[in-house]
């Protein structure tokens, strides 16, 4: 499975190469594939801020790799460096700080600096640190597509309807992607009969992305509006839900793209099973609870104008970017160390104890 999932690979949103980071624009996907090139720790910064990359491991990833560019510019600067480089490290965190995984690689790339030995290249040890983050995040894709498909098959061992909402693909990691890789696999093993994509407004990332990357790749998709999917969990013969999360509190409770919470609601009530999956990196135990979290909010423009003309009322709008789910409406969450059912605070942390199965 895993070898035939690599070679499946036909979406990379992130390219490091030539001492820059390149990145795919997501803003203007599927109508063209445009690349921003991000020379500056800035550019990187700008580039979050403004969704050119977005998707929580994605994010982080960018983050690490803003992280080399800065080393280089400050070092280039002269002595103390890193005085200026720990603001670099400030402004990579307050772009995007609901995702845990930002931080999660933020926190990586300076630990490595501390334990940087005498005479070592600092900038080379970065360079390779991020690349170690991009790289381990291709992997865990891969572990947990696995460990996804082994739970659809052990539930229903036949052909059958998924849902998604959002985007947690290739364009959100540095591989197959979180809930998009089981997807992936399931069809691989010929599991998946068809897959419904919520729009996911106001960005739309499940009808300009996700559907994208499936179709692409010859999966059974069929595009419908975020309000229609209680009606498909009823009607569709839909058996699971399948969605990726920027953070998940120590008591399992999962921050995800907005309108996640009320399709966990409409699972439970109709029997469909939910399923979370995310890298390791996503999971902060030092956050209690999902009530502990600051849900980003995003411009109103974003809902009341279309391609930047208003098409709505002269009024005010609410746009929050993220909800929680309440762990006790989540049947499994898959991260590449393993899979907890019915998650609690007690199984989470016993999970981070273990070591990565691959």
């Amino acid at each position: 499975m895993r070898d035939r999932l690599l070679a499946a690979e036909k979406v990379k949103a992130i390219d490091w190469r030539d001492g820059a980071l390149h990145l795919l624009d997501q803003r203007v996907l599927p109508s063209r594939e445009s690349w921003v090139t991000c020379s500056t720790v800035d550019e990187v910064a700008a580039a979050i801020r403004s969704m050119v990359v977005r998707g929580a491991a994605a994010i982080g990833i960018s983050a690490a790799y803003g992280l080399v560019l800065a080393a280089r510019e400050r070092i280039a600067e002269g002595d103390d460096w890193q005085a200026g480089w720990e603001e670099d490290y400030a402004l990579l965190a307050d772009t995007r700080p609901t995702g845990a995984n930002l931080l999660w690689a933020l926190k990586r790339m300076r630990d490595r600096l501390d334990r940087l030995k005498q005479h070592a290249d600092p900038l080379a040890v970065l360079e390779a640190e991020a690349i170690a983050i991009h790289e381990s995040d291709r992997e865990a894709n891969v572990v947990m597509a696995q460990l996804g498909v082994e739970r659809i098959r052990k539930h229903q061992g036949n052909a059958q309807a998924i849902l998604t909402h959002g985007n947690a693909g290739a364009l959100a990691t540095g591989g197959v992607g979180t809930a998009l890789g089981v997807i992936r696999a399931a069809f691989l093993e010929g599991l998946v009969e068809q897959v419904y994509v919520n729009e996911t407004r106001p960005w739309l990332q499940g009808s300009r992305l996700t559907a994208w990357e499936l179709a692409g790749e010859g999966l059974p998709v069929t595009v419908n509006a975020d309000s229609a999917g209680a009606h498909i969990l009823k009607t569709k013969g839909v058996t699971w839900v399948i969605v990726g999360a920027d953070c998940i509190a120590a008591n399992g409770d999962v921050i995800g793209k907005i309108g996640t919470y009320q399709l966990a609601v409409c699972a439970m009530h109709h029997g469909v099973r939910f399923m979370v999956v995310a890298p390791s990196s996503t999971l902060d135990l030092m956050m209690a609870s999902g009530d502990d979290v600051a849900l980003e909010e995003r411009a109103a423009g974003e809902l009341l104008d279309v391609a930047g003309q208003r098409f709505a009322a002269d009024v005010n709008a609410f746009n929050p970017v993220f909800d929680v789910t309440p762990a006790d409406l989540i049947d499994v969450i898959v991260t590449e160390k393993g899979v907890v059912e019915r998650p609690d605070t007690a199984k989470l942390a016993k999970l981070m104890c273990r070591k990565r199965l691959h």
